[in-house]
This record gives C-alpha cells, structure tokens and sequence, in this order.
C-alpha cells in the first residue's frame, strides 16, 4: 500500500515528501517548469504559486517553497496531491522521454586517506552503503566485481553518489584515475545494475555491525546520533567514507562508531576522531563523553 511521509530537512524552505517505493533510479532536479521536460506531473506541481524548486530521486520528492506561505499551511494538500497521483500512476515520469539515455558525468575527488580516491557521479547510485574488501564479497555488487578487474583493486565503498576504490600500492593515482573515470561513466551510461536483487549487506569479522534500533536507544544515544547526522556525517560523506554509531556506554562514557570507505584506515582517522568527532560530542554533550572510539579504525 502506497504510503508518503513529511520530512523536514535542515533548510526551513525545502521538505521532503518520501515514498514507501522506488520512483526513479536516476535523480532530477529542476528549477522552473521550462526544465521540466519528462514529467506532466511535474510540471503541474510549478503551476502552484509557492513552488519554487522540485527534486526527485530514488524514493523522495523534496520541493523548495517561495516565502510567501508557510510549510504548515500547504504541505498536507500538496501531500495527498502526490499521494492521489502516485495511487492511479506507476511513474512520475512520461515513459518514452525517461527512457532515453541519461548522460552521466563522473570526477574524481582526492580524500584523506592517500590510497583512496572517490568518484562521484551527477546520479545517485544506491540509498544504502555497499562496502566491499573482497572480490568474493563482490559477488551480488557487479559494479565491484568489474572493478576488482583492474588488478590494483583492494576495496570499493559506494554510498549516495559516489564510489570510493582503494588501490594497492602497485601504481600511483596519477596512472590509473583516467582509466577508472572511463570505466565507471561508461558503466554508469550503460545503465548496469549496482547490487543485485539477491544482494545482502556483509557483515565482516572484525567489526559485527547490528542494525540500530533508534526506538531502544537512551536519550543520550539518541543526541549522538542527531549529532553525528548533522555536524559530522556530511563532512565524512564529502571525504568519500561514512560513519555509523554504535553505542554508548553510560558507566564510561564511551562512544563506539563504525567508519566506512576513505575513513577507514585513513591515516588522519585518528586525528578526526580526536580533534573533530570526539570534540564536537564534547562540546554539544558537556560531561556526557569521555572517549570515542572506532571499531574497526
């Protein structure tokens, strides 16, 4: 049964209308009804006057309003707006313009981490983190499992928009970023899948990742995680890696967190746990945290 849920997000103008289903498997952005080109729908939600921005992905419709209402007085109609179509309609999108090849662009983008390179696509490529460290773990991710054919290949980390690969020491980034740019454009233009219908999560040895029931949680680890969310997931993310919590213990004061993709084994993790994850705790959380620590850094 469909279902759409409100979401704010971190700027007052803009919320987000998600979905308890796929809408697309690309992402489009659009600014004013002269770009929109591939949806009717989309083109009469500008025909109301407070809408100023439209985005779709996966499974969210975020809209930007102009100033002159509130979110309040107009986001349950606009709501049920997209419920009733979505409830009649299978897609947003008008089929024969969306089936048409998407250009797909990619750059590369240094991170922290010396032997990790993130490239970052105008496209999302997943809505959950896809961590690799192993051809045999890339056995349901087919993306990882083509990349692990370059044998300079140690690990591959895809999350949102981008892949972070790890290389051995074998050859220098200067000789291979090209090569790997062109393979993930071509592949990413191809419209080749990134996981499989049969693909699950690999939980590794050294760090047993159990999934957070936020619900459970105490108040305490409920700020952490908020926290993390907003001052420090992004600036991860941006660096090509992910951070995760884990728990807290009251009687220490410790937090543990996981870290994904460029950050870990990053040279400079030990610094950012100290000077910016465990600071920022710190000061916004006063006598709550003595100490956090990384489970597999």
């Amino acid at each position: 049964m469909l279902k759409i849920d409100i979401e704010s997000t971190k700027t007052p103008t803009i919320i987000k209308f998600v979905a308890n289903k796929i809408l697309t498997e690309g992402s489009f952005e659009y600014n004013s009804v002269e770009d929109v080109k591939n949806s009717t729908f989309i083109q009469e939600l500008f025909h109301l006057p407070f809408v100023k921005k439209v985005f779709v992905t996966v499974n969210f419709i975020a809209v930007e309003r102009f100033d002159i209402v509130e979110w309040t007085d107009v986001q349950d109609e606009l709501k049920a707006i997209i419920e009733n179509y979505l409830k009649v309609n299978d897609s947003l999108f008008n089929s024969k313009i969306e089936s048409k090849k998407k250009i797909v662009d990619v750059y590369a983008e240094s991170t922290p981490n010396p032997g990790v390179m993130k490239f970052v696509s105008n496209q999302l490529l997943t809505s959950e983190n896809i961590e690799v460290t192993s051809l045999e773990d890339a056995l349901e991710v087919p993306i990882a499992k083509e990349l692990y054919s370059f044998p300079f290949v140690n690990e591959v980390f895809i999350s949102n928009n981008y892949v972070s690969i790890t290389k051995n020491n074998s050859v220098e980034w200067f000789e291979i970023t090209t090569a790997l740019r062109d393979f993930l454009k071509k592949y990413l233009t191809e419209s080749k899948p990134i996981i499989t219908e049969n693909y699950v999560p690999i939980v590794h040895k050294k760090v047993v990742i159990e999934p957070i029931v936020t619900g459970n949680l105490d108040d305490i680890s409920q700020e952490i995680i908020a926290i993390l969310d907003e001052y420090i997931k992004p600036a991860v993310t941006s660096d090509g890696g992910n951070i995760m919590f884990q728990s807290y213990d009251a009687s220490t004061k410790t937090v543990s967190v996981i870290l994904q993709g460029a950050c870990s084994g990053c040279p400079s993790s030990t610094i950012t746990l100290k000077s910016g994850i465990e600071a920022t705790l710190k000061q916004l959380l006063p006598n709550k945290i003595e100490e956090v620590v990384a489970l597999n850094g």
